[in-house]
């Protein structure tokens, strides 16, 4: 947010830079004498523009007078040579000639000058010139650090902007998680393994930090179903399990018109999470890489957390047993992509199920927002993925059972 604005009160700094070219001495002597009396200008002067190229080299002058006709290289040269210059792209140059010449002037224009002085020429006008263009350079000078200001500002609001968009994330999934009795443990881990499956995936840090911090919404659209379904401790009836399955369609609902990256991805994610890779998943029975790649790397990562964990309806199942699961399930329940990567993460999934807590999470939250990787998935592609899941009727593919509904 801007706060306020950067001090702008003189019209030109203290003391400003301005070299004079030109091949006559005793014109450069005039020219420095007429100058001073304007005040507060440091002047240099140069009689030959090869060592003027070489001064500019070394000093960063504020205003350039240069001279048309000088031996070795004239001031059309000069100006081409000294606008390739970073600093001196844009600076004010006035020109110094005795010639009429309309082509002369043309060519010093489009060479980059910014104004004439004929000699001889008159020290009011000179000093009038001259005023102007210290005024123009000041202009410059102050735009460009009213630029960096604000864009410095901007920068900071859309750090801001970005932690708390990963913060709300994280409230809400904390909540979610809440009504079926978590602490939020459960998330972080799905998050983790994802980030995990998805760098192993070759998806890059960036499309693989997006997942991780997209991860946590998987089952937001829980928030609306009943807490006597969620916490039921025996199986649910068809109806119950129904109305448990609707949970998809409303996470998308409440993501799919997200702003930014995170938010879309998030939505192909709670909207694809339970298909299954034979096409017998639900909502809309997508099958193999229809399924959104994000969703199918979550789906691995929440599954196998979930087979582990101990619910109010179910015991915990034994690490490896619960690993031995997810591999089995390579082909029909899951892209055989993913679970080869999963199986080559063993140690680091052991790790992450032997520590009950939040931590990465918690540190994701506080990182700058990422850059947009170029594996990123485009946001028609997307959008075309959360319409789906949201609206089309479910698809069952020939010989696909309806499998029991995972209240994970």
């Amino acid at each position: 947010m801007l706060t306020k604005l950067p001090e702008i009160v003189n019209v030109r700094d203290d003391i400003t830079s301005v070299l004079v070219v030109d091949d006559s001495c005793s014109m450069l002597a005039i020219l420095e004498s007429t100058i001073n009396k304007i005040g507060k200008i440091d002047v240099a002067t140069c009689d030959n523009p090869v060592k003027a190229m070489l001064k500019c080299a070394e000093f960063q002058y504020d205003v350039i007078l240069v001279d048309y006709l000088m031996p070795g290289m004239n001031g059309i040269d000069f100006l081409r040579k000294i606008r390739k210059v970073e600093h001196y792209r844009s600076i004010p140059i006035i020109m110094l000639t005795s010639q009429h010449d309309r082509n002369v002037r043309i060519d010093a224009l489009s060479a980059g000058v910014n104004d004439f002085l004929t000699k001889p020429f008159d020290p009011f006008e000179l000093r009038a010139r001259l005023s102007n263009m210290l005024a123009l350079r000041n202009a410059q000078r102050q735009q460009a650090k009213l630029v960096a200001f604000l864009t410095n500002d901007v920068e900071q609001a859309m750090r801001e902007m970005a932690l708390r968009e990963k913060e709300m994330i994280w409230r809400l999934a904390l909540a979610v998680e809440a009504r079926d009795g978590g602490t939020g443990a459960h998330i972080a881990r799905v998050a983790e393994i994802s980030r995990l499956i998805a760098l192993g995936m070759g998806m890059g840090e960036a499309c693989s930090q997006l997942i991780y911090l997209a991860a946590p919404l998987h089952d937001v659209g829980k928030i609306g179903t009943p807490d006597a379904i969620l916490r039921k401790p025996g199986p649910l009836t068809a109806e119950e399990a129904e109305i448990m399955r609707r949970h998809v369609k409303h996470g998308v609902q409440i993501l799919r018109d997200g702003a930014t990256e995170l938010l879309r991805i998030a939505a192909l994610i709670a909207g694809g999470h339970h298909e299954r890779w034979d096409g017998s998943g639900y909502p809309a029975g997508l099958k193999g890489e229809d399924i959104p790649l994000e969703a199918r790397i979550v789906a691995v990562a929440d599954a196998f957390d979930a087979i582990c964990s101990e619910r109010a309806y179910k015991s915990g199942m034994p690490f490896e047993e619960a690993f031995a699961e997810i591999v089995r399930g390579a082909g029909s329940a899951f892209d055989p992509a993913c679970v080869a990567v999963f199986k080559q993460l063993k140690r680091e999934l052991l790790e992450i199920r032997t520590h009950d807590d939040i931590e990465h999470l918690h540190e994701a939250l506080k990182r700058p927002p990422v850059e947009k990787h170029q594996n990123a998935r485009p946001k028609s592609v997307a959008g075309a993925h959360i319409e789906h899941a949201a609206h089309a009727p479910r698809r069952r593919h020939a010989g696909a059972e309806a499998p029991a509904v995972n209240r994970d």
